[in-house]
């Protein structure tokens, strides 16, 4: 799908979607806990609707009703003998990875686009040391239980998926776990996040220290209703055109949230005063909407950017070379990405997304001051399904066509 861009200024107030990472964890939560639950405010996006596949795999009934969603069933040590699809969302692989391990018999998933090249050495390793079936193929991933409780050493600095992977899954056994983290710890934001969903649902862990994790075993998840708080990461990308000389204005944002990515209001700050030096190694979903409002305005130097490459795309270089086309050259390299202000121009030939909805929205943003054309423009949909439709609202010219 492409989209067409006029140039224009975007105005006016937008409700933040729903958060995207908190509804993947009260999802997960409600459906361990067998139901009847009510989550109200889930968006369907493909990366939510993955997850949905997966608790489907496992039992859970979920019907919407009146823009809620009921969920009911389910046993968390089923073990579905059909395979299992997680789309493309890497979130709900490595969630469900050891939550699929409780089980005891093998367990075939899949995915799309890039989602079987993600890195998944980490319960390699785990399913390894504990003589459990972990094998990863081009486009499957076979597993086999029983997980047994005990200690799990990790590498700090690895995806935080990998942790809340294991705090999904863990309390469930009948012993107590320990998951010891060698430090530096990153994207720590996102494990509280988790143990903030499991809380709410009667899951309890503890930090002994600031890099180990106690988990107690022979623990159940208690059927309780959610709402899902509004999202810091998307909202990024609406409030983001405040810098392009925009007036916008984002509702339904809890600023006591655990999100990570609520820094994005400092950091558009001093982007907007001068060329910064920006860590984005604990919210590194941010890369490619600060490279590309970098760029529209003094530079950047972002760093803690290695983890960019292992997206959905190499998002470093994927921005890297869309922003070439409108006249900005940045220098990518392992840990650091350096992103020189300019003068954009519109673009000589259509700007390509990479099959990213982080890298389509960003250079959405940078579009609609240069106007011009975007292919893969779908990808969006896989964390912000209306996402060209608050362009509208906010006043911005958007064509979409089916190429």
């Amino acid at each position: 799908m492409r989209a067409e861009f006029l140039p224009g200024t975007a105005r006016g107030q937008v409700s933040a979607p729903p958060s995207k990472s908190m509804a993947h964890r009260l999802l997960i939560c409600a459906g361990l806990s067998g139901g009847p639950c009510v989550l109200e405010g889930v968006a369907y996006s493909q990366d939510i609707l993955a997850t949905l596949d997966c608790l489907s795999a496992l039992g859970v009934r979920a019907e919407q009703e009146n823009g809620r969603l009921n969920l009911s069933g389910g046993d968390p040590f089923f073990s579905p003998k059909e395979l299992v699809c997680c789309r493309e969302s890497g979130s709900t692989l490595r969630f469900f990875a050891p939550i699929f391990l409780l089980g005891k018999e093998r367990v075939a998933l899949t995915g799309k686009g890039r989602l079987m090249a993600r890195p998944m050495e980490i319960y390699a390793r785990i399913c390894q040391e504990r003589t459990l079936l972990f094998r990863q193929e081009e486009d499957c991933l076979y597993l086999r239980g029983p997980l047994s409780p005990g200690l799990f050493t990790l590498p700090g600095d690895v995806s935080s998926q990998f942790i809340s992977g294991l705090l999904f899954a863990l309390p469930l056994l009948e012993a107590g776990s320990v998951i010891s983290l060698i430090s530096p710890v990153s994207s720590r934001p996102y494990i509280e996040m988790t143990r903030q969903a499991q809380a709410q649902f009667g899951v309890e862990s503890y930090w002994t220290d600031q890099n180990t994790l106690r988990i107690p075993g022979g623990q159940r998840y208690r059927p309780v209703n959610a709402q899902v708080e509004g999202d810091w990461s998307n909202a990024a990308f609406l409030e983001g055109f405040n810098l392009l000389g925009g007036q916008t204005f984002v509702t339904g944002l809890n600023p006591n949230s655990l999100q990570g990515d609520k820094i994005y209001q400092s950091y558009y700050e001093v982007l907007a005063q001068g060329c910064p030096a920006l860590d984005i190694d604990q919210c590194p979903d941010l890369g490619p909407v600060l490279m590309a409002l970098a760029a529209a305005n003094h530079g950047a130097v972002l760093t803690g950017t290695a983890r960019l490459r292992l997206k959905e795309s190499d998002r470093g270089a994927a921005m890297a070379a869309e922003l070439a086309k409108l006249g900005v050259q940045c220098s990518v390299e392992q840990e650091v990405i350096r992103v020189p202000g300019g003068c954009l121009h519109p673009p000589k030939e259509p700007l390509w997304g990479h099959n990213d909805h982080r890298v389509v929205m960003a250079l959405s943003l940078l579009l609609s001051r240069t106007g011009g054309s975007l292919l893969g423009v779908e990808a969006a949909d896989k964390s912000f399904p209306d996402f060209f439709e608050k362009l509208g609202q906010l006043g911005l010219e958007v064509v979409l066509y089916e190429d």
